[in-house]
């Protein structure tokens, strides 16, 4: 394995980590200021300080980018397809003028959007077809943009609203059948979501191979677990085994950035240098 002891260069950051400490020049300014190397920005952030200002403050603190957060969300009916597909255009247009090297993909669950007068949907299998449709078609325009697309598999407790993909090797399925050979759709492998697979080392030197590796996502499960959403540990302190994951998809040929992404009310509620800085020493330490 890589040597991360050292010091952070191999380090990002998810913006989300810290939006509740500041905005995303604040979040700029004290991640270049703790020593980390690339950051991953979402959407609102960016459009709250505006894009080219966003992309300047980025260049000048010197920082990488290892993602851009998100796009997907596409099971929708009626007039709301075409908001989400263009919606998810402007995704890729926005990570191409930051430079970022790929777009995030959170397929989305059951259809937000119930046609009038109907019951909400409960066909995840019409969902699940709604969601390759929808990557097909972003698929073409990315491609255009040289963008990759990582889609990135949630744990099955979000797979009514946030995402019917749920395995990596659901994942990898649904690239194979959209992108044969190629290498412009991906996979986000997010510790998370998957560290409960059975099947999940076979998986990632699966994606190895396809050299569908494209983004590395590092956090914790705690135990228990007291929010769906807002209760992700810091590395280090919950049940997931960190170091056998990072030397599983480094043995499949990842070398990219590693990316610490932490949905956490409590770490939400600490100062930003001090996240950053357990952030920086839990990469060396125990990632």
């Amino acid at each position: 394995m890589r040597d991360l002891s050292t010091g952070p260069s191999l380090l990002s950051v998810n913006t989300a980590t810290v939006r509740k400490q500041g905005g995303l020049l604040e979040i700029i300014e004290a991640c270049a200021r703790h020593g980390i190397a690339a950051i991953s920005p979402w959407r609102d952030q960016v459009a709250a300080v505006g894009l080219e200002r966003a992309g300047q403050a980025i260049k000048d603190a010197g920082l990488k980018l290892s993602g851009y957060c998100r796009g997907g969300l596409f099971p929708a009916t009626g007039e709301h397809v075409m908001a989400v597909r263009d919606d998810n255009r402007r995704t890729v247009d926005e990570a191409a003028a930051l430079g970022a090297p790929c777009v995030i993909l959170v397929a989305g669950g059951l259809p937000q959007f119930a046609r009038p007068g109907s019951t909400p949907s409960k066909d995840i299998v019409g969902a699940r077809k709604m969601i390759e449709d929808g990557i097909a078609e972003l698929l073409a325009y990315a491609r255009q943009a040289n963008m990759p697309l990582a889609l990135e598999p949630l744990h099955p407790m979000y797979a009514a609203d946030r995402a019917a993909v749920n395995t990596l090797a659901q994942a990898l399925d649904i690239a194979d059948r959209l992108d044969a050979g190629g290498t412009a759709l991906g996979v986000a492998v997010d510790v998370y979501h998957t560290w409960w697979d059975p099947d999940l080392y076979s998986s990632i030197a699966r994606a190895g191979r396809a050299k569908r590796l494209i983004a590395y996502h590092v956090c914790d499960w705690l135990v228990p677990t007291k929010d769906m959403l807002n209760d992700r540990g810091m590395m280090g302190d919950g049940v997931v085994d960190l170091r056998r994951m990072r030397q599983a998809v480094e043995d499949a040929g990842y070398t990219g950035l590693i990316e610490a992404e932490i949905f956490s009310d409590y770490w939400w509620s600490q100062p930003m240098d001090h996240v950053l800085a357990t952030c920086v020493e839990r990469y060396r330490t125990v990632v």
